[in-house]
């Protein structure tokens, strides 16, 4: 399999399918796309990923959204995403990658930790207070968001 990465510049229905599945809120999405850097991973043409990142501070890049098509999980195009997001880092001055994931997402913060990057801190309530709809993930309400970093 030949994953190729590439920079989103319209995101149209399909991307939106995609990144919904990591973030419930299109209207959150639409708040933090104008200012992020987005790309896509492709296998043989088909739409397999997405990587959202938004510079929160001068030196600091935030993973704000990434997704895998569901029958593409668990052949590795996370990681690969998380990697190549590591390196856009690296070669654009950034020195810290950050991500904040739900509290209940145990794959996702499995995938993380896989790539290197650790705990920082734990932004209680988060879900509650940012999203109107109660979110459920591994049939637990989610609640708190889990912050974790790596530097570059």
């Amino acid at each position: 399999m030949s994953i190729e990465i590439q920079k989103l510049h319209k995101v149209v229905e399909k991307h939106y399918d995609l990144l919904l599945e990591a973030d419930p809120s299109k209207k959150i999405i639409d708040d933090y796309l104008p200012r992020s850097f987005c790309f896509t991973a492709q296998e043989e043409g088909q739409l397999v990923g997405v990587i959202i990142l938004l510079p929160t501070r001068p030196t600091t890049l935030e993973v704000v959204n990434l997704a895998v098509q569901k029958d593409f999980r668990g052949q590795k195009i996370g990681q690969t995403l998380l990697y190549f997001a590591l390196t856009f880092a690296k070669e654009n001055q950034y020195e810290v990658v950050e991500v904040g994931t739900g509290s209940t997402g145990f794959e996702q913060l499995y995938l993380y930790q896989k790539c290197g990057f650790r705990m920082s801190h734990i932004e209680r309530d988060f879900f509650i207070n940012h999203y109107e709809q109660p979110i459920f993930e591994n049939g637990l309400q989610l609640k708190d968001m889990v912050r974790l970093s790596q530097a570059v």
